[in-house]
């Protein structure tokens, strides 16, 4: 014989309440990580579509440095919790490495300038030569050499999810940089003199790979630097640009 057994459906005020609002719980958690992931997944299609493609002089592999302990340092390791994941608003934590020039053997009077790029509405925005605190400022990396000067000028700057941004934060301010494209112009002013660069590539390498930083004298040359993908510190974005012309003052 067939046993049956009959339950009360429940439609209660309450269970339709707690059910809805299960589901927008669900749908807005949904949104939520769309929102927060989407810009790092379109970065990496992007970057591997164009950046690569784009790269004039990539790194040469026998610059870089290849040994864990060189990698690790950059940025700790590639464990998301790593120590030296806690703060990388201060420039000592970018390249421990490669640490900051040593204040006796570059003398400059010039201790800062801006830098202003108009298709990122950035303007005027300041760089300290040898600064540390990227809340506060760009950061003139391993000075050696100064704009309008033969050698290549290393500017570091801090970026952040889309959303955040903000081109008056530094916190946020080089959040856009990947939109830039060869031809587009960087101006610097300094000294009452403005320099013209022009970008000519862009690419993007791992941590390690720190002969970016490094010196070339046949020309004066321009390299922002920022993490990426947005929001993440997993590589870096590489934009070189190159002087145009001299101001007309020390031309004559």
């Amino acid at each position: 014989m067939a046993m049956h057994r009959y339950l009360k459906q429940d439609n209660s005020i309450k269970k339709k309440v707690v059910s809805r609002f299960s589901f927008i719980l669900l749908v807005a958690g949904s949104i939520l990580l769309f929102w927060s992931f989407y810009p790092i997944i379109s970065f990496e299609i992007f970057s591997r579509l164009f950046f690569q493609k784009q790269t004039v002089s990539p790194v040469p592999e026998s610059l870089t440095a290849s040994s864990i302990k060189s990698a690790n340092s950059v940025l700790g390791s590639w464990i998301n919790l790593s120590s030296n994941l806690r703060d990388f608003t201060q420039v000592s934590r970018w390249f421990p490495d490669k640490p900051q020039f040593n204040k006796d053997s570059y003398k400059s009077k010039v201790t800062k300038y801006s830098l202003s790029i108009s298709k990122l509405n950035i303007n005027q925005a300041i760089v300290v030569v040898g600064g540390e605190d990227l809340t506060k400022s760009l950061v003139h990396y391993l000075p050696t050499s100064l704009p309008g000067e033969y050698g290549n000028v290393v500017v570091f700057g801090h970026s952040t999810l889309p959303q955040l941004y903000n081109s008056k934060d530094y916190k946020t301010i080089f959040t856009y940089l990947p939109s830039l494209a060869p031809g587009d112009m960087i101006e610097i002013k300094m000294d009452n003199l403005t320099y013209q660069y022009q970008v000519t590539e862009m690419f993007v390498v791992d941590p390690e790979e720190i002969s970016v930083l490094e010196q070339k004298y046949d020309a004066s040359y321009l390299t922002l630097i920022t993490c990426v993908p947005p929001g993440t510190y997993w590589k870096r974005l590489v934009v070189k640009a190159k002087l145009t012309k001299l101001p007309t003052s020390l031309v004559e």
